[in-house]
């Protein structure tokens, strides 16, 4: 077994993993050979390591420059790091160091920071005679061009979005706060992975608990690799069996921004677009940028909105079944006429149907997310009404389903959160259980332990409820109404910030005689 495992590392390479991490405990030799010999046994079958050997211009010491092609910048490899070392006679005149023209420079004695570092794109200068390597920020991967989210629109917000560079993705977080308060703390997560995973928070304004936790939490992390953010909120959030979300992932760098001013930290993933805010509660997943670029009163109109939606999304077919199966009579007599004839052909008992017709549902938005653009509105389409109709002249369904059904489609993609979103249409089923087998006792039973569970869940040790459970007055300025913005003069208490104010309003600026 042994013999397999080292033919599939390479003819050249270290016999067994234990061997190869006892190496990269130790320290790099003065012999540049031996150091590159030691490369090559690393990184064997890897045809992008780049090896470039050659002589300092001043000294005539051999040197070598080491890279990953593909995850470095040529250029500034070419320009800024090979001619000045090869050409230019500057090498030691003020600090000993070669003089190459990049930035962000490192030293490293250890081989596993020097193969670390390679893997993350930058350049390793081993120089004959030093027991130091010089590593130099070279990254220079392929990358995606900014441009606006498609799962978050707006109207009058920003219309740029996070990348796959956590480096970018800083960048245009600190071009909506250039405060030297916005401080950033850098953790490597996973074994294999090594992923750069970026905490910021403003240090004057979140609280040193929620930070202390966040952190906490991210430390004691030990998985082969994170390769979006949706992993690592799953592992990080107070209650992973909660259907919740916890965490609010975002791709607006304007959204993040906001949530950062108020108190809360973010998290950026390297090569994941989506940043992760929390503290979040349970009313901040209705909150749109949108709400504070328009007419507070037009903002106020659509969060209600959002949560009427929210009731419709969650309880419609309920009601329904409720309705048609014990509380017929609580409905008008032409409703129940008109209700009793779009049911007369129909076999199925009302919980049949509507699960039937929200199964399908929901097979219909699937299908329509991962097909082609064009294909799926085509698939939409014709899913949505011809198949629809069908099964209603079919008799398979009453008028009636399928409207309700229609009306809960629309009123979840209202919900500004995809995870949200999602939430609410899978706790749809089991309240169409319990209505099925209690009607409205069923439904009601359902709804307190919808509020029981999101008054006990936590995010970041913060109530979820908040700001109903615990009551926290000052804070319904931003919740299901958004009052004007200079009444808002409070940072919310559920962001947990260390300074609450964050505006001093004198009052409406008086016509100049």
């Amino acid at each position: 077994m042994k013999f397999f495992s080292y033919l599939k590392r390479g003819k050249n390479s270290l016999r067994s993993n234990k061997q190869a991490a006892q190496l990269l405990q130790d320290k790099i030799s003065k012999d540049l050979n031996y150091n590159l010999t030691i490369i090559e046994k690393l990184f064997t079958k890897t045809p992008d390591l780049i090896i470039r050997r050659f002589y300092l211009n001043q000294t005539g010491q051999p040197a070598a420059l080491v890279y990953i092609e593909g995850l470095t910048d040529k250029l500034a490899i070419n320009e800024h790091i090979l001619y000045p070392l090869m050409h230019e006679d500057n090498f030691g005149k003020n600090t000993g160091e070669p003089a190459a023209a990049i930035g962000r420079t490192k030293k490293a004695v250890l081989w596993n920071d020097i193969v670390n570092y390679l893997l993350m794109g930058y350049s390793v200068l081993l120089i004959d005679g030093r027991e130091s390597a010089v590593l130099y920020d070279t990254q220079g991967w392929p990358q995606r061009a900014i441009e606006e989210p498609q799962t978050e629109s707006t109207i009058k917000g920003a219309h740029q979005g996070f990348i796959e560079t956590s480096k970018q993705n800083i960048a245009l977080i600190r071009r909506y706060i250039p405060n030297r308060e916005l401080k950033m703390k850098e953790f490597i997560v996973g074994r294999r992975s090594k992923t750069l995973v970026t905490m910021l928070y403003l240090a004057d304004v979140a609280h040193p608990e929620v930070l202390k936790e966040m952190e906490k939490r991210i430390q004691r992390l030990d998985v082969d690799s994170i390769i979006n953010t949706g992993e690592l909120a799953e592992f990080i959030e107070d209650n992973s069996f909660s259907i919740f979300p916890q965490f609010q992932i975002s791709e607006r760098p304007d959204a993040v921004a906001s949530h950062i001013l108020q108190g809360r930290c973010a998290l950026v993933v390297d090569v994941s677009p989506g940043v992760l805010v929390g503290p979040m509660t349970f009313t901040s997943f209705f909150q749109t940028v949108d709400d504070y670029s328009t007419r507070w009163i037009s903002a106020s109109f659509l969060r209600s909105l959002r949560f009427l939606s929210l009731f419709i999304a969650l309880f419609l077919p309920s009601l329904y079944i409720a309705q048609v199966s014990f509380h017929y009579e609580l409905l008008p007599l032409n409703l129940i006429m008109s209700v009793g004839e779009s049911r007369v052909k129909v076999p199925l008992p009302p919980i049949v149907e509507a699960f039937m017709m929200e199964i399908f549902l929901e097979m219909l938005r699937e299908s329509g997310l991962r097909l082609p653009t064009p294909i799926g509105q085509a698939v939409g389409i014709v899913g949505g009404i011809v198949i629809g109709q069908a099964a209603v002249q079919a008799g398979i369904v009453s008028n009636i389903m399928v409207i309700v059904v229609s009306l809960t489609a629309i009123a979840s993609f209202i919900i500004p959160s995809m995870d949200m979103s999602a939430a609410i249409r899978l706790l749809r089923f089991p309240i169409m259980v319990l209505s099925a087998l209690l009607g409205m006792l069923g439904i009601v039973l359902g709804m307190m332990a919808i509020i029981a569970h999101i008054i006990s869940l936590e995010s970041l040790k913060t109530p979820y409820g908040a700001p109903f459970a615990p009551l926290k007055v000052s804070d319904f300025r931003d919740t299901i109404i958004r009052f004007p913005l200079w009444s808002i003069d409070k940072r919310p208490f559920t962001a947990r910030p260390v300074q609450r104010k964050k505006l001093n309003w004198k009052g409406k600026n008086k016509k100049s005689k």
